[in-house]
């Protein structure tokens, strides 16, 4: 595609929010986008002009302008935002998708590779099934702050205690411990030292590491409840390795430092 017929690219980005996944993957793919800044307000919620971009007022929303001068496209969900990057400009970093299908079962039922459906099955599972805990913990972990009244905050903390030990703990859990399944059996990886998908970085790696990466970062899974070997980097090596990897991975550095001049941050 020839440069002036690109489309243009937008990204309303919210500070803290899973934005900086899709500035990874803008970087990745080598696209050329402009921002339009949102700051969380003092209570940590998104600013109400953020709903004038999306009925919802979440972010990532990306708005892509195609070249023949169609009337924008705006998306919204990481997954969706996800899925239509690499389908459309996937051509730019083939890698970041696995292959589809195997050998000879080219449109046949079952005929995907394992790296494959992975891939498929992560899309959907970051956003349906391993962000909501961590946003679960962070909704319970107000009500055992000082945003609560001290006169209260013994009965929420008692609340929250219960919660955690026995529904957040138990899903953070078996998140981790499929995570470390994934890592121990990925295609083309017999040591586990590589990716989801295999052995290559993928766009689902990109995807899940905002929340991965922040959650370590904050000792969320720590403070949800007692791990074997005392915390869940000893409980699952794998999934600590994993993180430290991608904290590692140049397009991961690049887009950290892009967010740095994007908030204007030093």
């Amino acid at each position: 595609m020839a440069t002036d017929e690109q489309p243009k690219i937008k990204l309303y980005w919210l500070n803290d929010s899973r934005a900086q996944n899709i500035l990874w993957l803008l970087e990745e793919l080598n696209l050329s986008y402009t921002t339009e800044v949102f700051l969380r307000q003092p209570n940590r919620l998104a600013p109400p002009e953020l709903t004038q971009v999306h009925p919802l007022g979440k972010s990532p929303v990306l708005e892509i302008t195609p070249p023949n001068g169609g009337e924008p496209i705006k998306l919204a969900e990481s997954g969706y935002i996800t899925q239509y990057l690499v389908e459309h400009f996937g051509q730019n970093k083939p890698s970041l998708v696995p292959r589809k299908w195997r050998d000879g079962q080219e449109g046949k039922v079952g005929g995907e590779t394992e790296a494959y459906a992975r891939f498929q099955y992560l899309l959907h599972y970051v956003e349906g099934t391993f962000f909501p805990t961590l946003v679960q913990y962070l909704l319970f972990s107000i009500l055992k702050s000082d945003n609560v009244p001290f006169f209260i905050r013994p009965i929420t903390s008692l609340v929250v205690n219960k919660v955690m030990a026995l529904v957040l703990f138990p899903n953070a859990q078996k998140n981790l411990a499929l995570l470390e399944s994934y890592l121990k059996t990925a295609p083309g990886v017999p040591d586990g030292n590589g990716f989801l998908c295999g052995p290559e970085l993928s766009a689902a790696d990109i995807l899940l590491s905002f929340g991965l990466t922040t959650a370590d970062h904050l000792g969320a899974f720590d403070a949800m409840g007692t791990w074997e070997g005392g915390s869940a980097r000893a409980a699952y090596p794998l999934v600590a390795a994993y993180i430290d990897r991608v904290k590692k991975e140049p397009g991961y550095l690049k887009a950290r430092e892009k967010a740095k001049e994007i908030e204007g941050r030093k």
